[in-house]
């Protein structure tokens, strides 16, 4: 609705960013390197945490996707708060082909598994199962019925593990793992993610706005990028809210240029949302 006004060819603070939207801070690099690391050198466990709207998910992606041929087959569990023996059943129904009725029990989910790692091992490739929400497990006790995957075809694979768990959630995680020393032995790298400083958020704006279209660096002035970083507090997902209304305010007062009162106007309005909830 407000494209035309800011000279944009798209909203630059979608919800639903592409990966040229992605812009890579140094604790997403970082991240993103270790992660891609853990899962091509074929480790046991990679651990990618942070709070609720840092961008975890979409670094999770963007690593899954850019794995080579060989790390297959890949399962991806997006919500695991259900039993053990359901989360084990959900992954090995993605993880290969199986015949009707063929996963109806644990047992044979679990040999369902082991055969197709063996077979994985034997082929050369490398089989990966990402958790998102994986703060979620301990509430099931589930995180046991994991580490028991890690076991399968082992004998067949000394050396390396045959699969590469990624937990992607809160870093509550963390500890979770920490009370079982047989997990937390297998975690090969752990990512934390951090918010993002002031030059992040101003990087981060003037990237969104460039890849939507724009030319203009000035659209948000620097004491509005200041006022975004202060009631964001530098977390993305609040950072595109803010400015995604910002613009929406500005174009319906026909401004050229966001300013300190129309970021403080978008918080207020986007507040009172939250409250009605």
């Amino acid at each position: 609705m407000y494209e035309a006004h800011w000279n944009l060819a798209q909203r630059p603070f979608d919800a639903k960013a592409n990966e040229n939207s992605y812009y890579p801070s140094e604790s997403h690099q970082a991240a993103a390197l270790k992660l891609s690391y853990a899962i091509e050198q074929r480790r046991s466990i990679a651990v990618l945490c942070g709070e609720s709207g840092l961008g975890k998910s979409m670094i999770l992606e963007s690593c899954l996707e850019q794995l080579s041929d060989e790390f297959a087959p890949i399962a991806r569990v997006v919500y695991p708060a259900m039993p053990s023996e359901q989360l084990v059943q959900h992954i090995a129904r993605q993880i290969g082909p199986h015949e009707k009725g063929s996963l109806s029990d644990l047992a044979r989910s679990i040999e369902f598994l082991d055969r197709v790692l063996r077979h994985n091992v034997a082929q050369n490739l490398h089989a990966v199962v990402a958790i998102d929400e994986a703060h979620l497990l301990s509430q099931f006790g589930s995180l046991e019925g994991l580490r028991l995957l890690l076991n399968l075809a082992s004998e067949s694979c000394p050396h390396e593990s045959p699969l590469t768990l990624v937990l992607c959630g809160s870093t509550s995680i963390i500890s979770q793992l920490a009370k079982s020393s047989s997990l937390e032995d297998r975690v090969a790298v752990r990512c934390v993610l951090e918010r993002f400083s002031i030059d992040d958020t101003t990087a981060y704006i003037q990237h969104r706005m460039r890849q939507a279209g724009t030319d203009r660096e000035d659209v948000f002035s620097p004491a509005a990028i200041e006022t975004v970083q202060l009631l964001s507090m530098g977390v993305p997902r609040r950072i595109n809210r803010l400015c995604d209304l910002g613009l929406m305010i500005g174009f319906a007062q026909d401004l050229g240029q966001i300013d300190p009162p129309t970021i403080e106007a978008a918080h207020r309005e986007l507040s009172s949302f939250r409250a009605a909830a």
